[in-house]
């Protein structure tokens, strides 16, 4: 953690946004029969680069595949479209951001507060608070409030926070580095994945299981 620097002061329901016209612009890509330009840049399922082909084609080799071609770079030139199992594609993209609401949901920040001039007795005791949070799986953000004259030195709180990483280095890392915010220097410290992933597995642990079927 030491030398870190801070900063200064066709499948499935589509959803719809309006033009200033009123009319409804899907949010879905365009797919199949649905993407409308004489010739696409296609990739194939696994990520290779077939190359501009004409739409026809692309369709056709979509179809032989018993895949989609979906377009998802239509602002390229020409287009680019890939194929793709779509229904899965989508399946798999609802799960990955059910889980991210999931755990954003049950990530807690907990604050420490600290002057630049701490004393040694004052600092160990913040400093196990911290320890605790961190062990908890909870992010800690990490105040050093300045006062009076002590705001034209910036560089005592950058320090007592980089000792502060430096002590926790083992059971946190610097997610947001020190900055100046007013009369404050903020940081904020995050646990390292197997602590909030452990924590999130007790959180949905403890919560009640649904029947099967029961979609949240």
């Amino acid at each position: 953690m030491r030398g870190f620097s801070y900063e200064g002061p066709g499948h499935g329901r589509s959803t719809a946004t309006k033009t200033p016209q009123g009319g409804p612009i899907s949010a879905e890509p365009r797919i199949n029969d649905r993407i409308r330009v004489p010739e696409v840049r296609l990739v194939g399922p696994n990520g290779e680069q077939v190359g501009i082909v004409p739409i026809a084609k692309a369709l056709e080799l979509a179809r032989e595949s018993d895949l989609d071609l979906v377009e998802v770079a239509p602002t390229a030139r020409p287009p680019v479209a890939k194929l793709m199992d779509y229904g899965k594609f989508k399946y798999e993209s609802a799960m990955k951001a059910r889980e991210a609401r999931r755990n954003q949901a049950h990530t807690v920040i907990k604050e420490i507060k600290l002057r630049p001039k701490i004393d040694p007795h004052d600092y160990e005791t913040k400093k196990g608070h911290v320890v605790r949070f961190l062990k908890a799986g909870d992010k800690v953000k990490v105040t050093i409030m300045f006062r009076g004259r002590e705001q034209s030195r910036p560089e005592l709180g950058f320090r007592l926070l980089q000792r502060l990483a430096d002590d926790v280095e083992e059971l946190g890392f610097v997610e947001s580095r020190p900055k100046q915010d007013g009369r404050n220097m903020i940081m904020v410290i995050g646990p390292h994945k197997k602590k909030a992933e452990a924590k999130a597995e007790r959180a949905a642990a403890a919560r009640p299981q649904r029947p099967e079927g029961d979609e949240a």
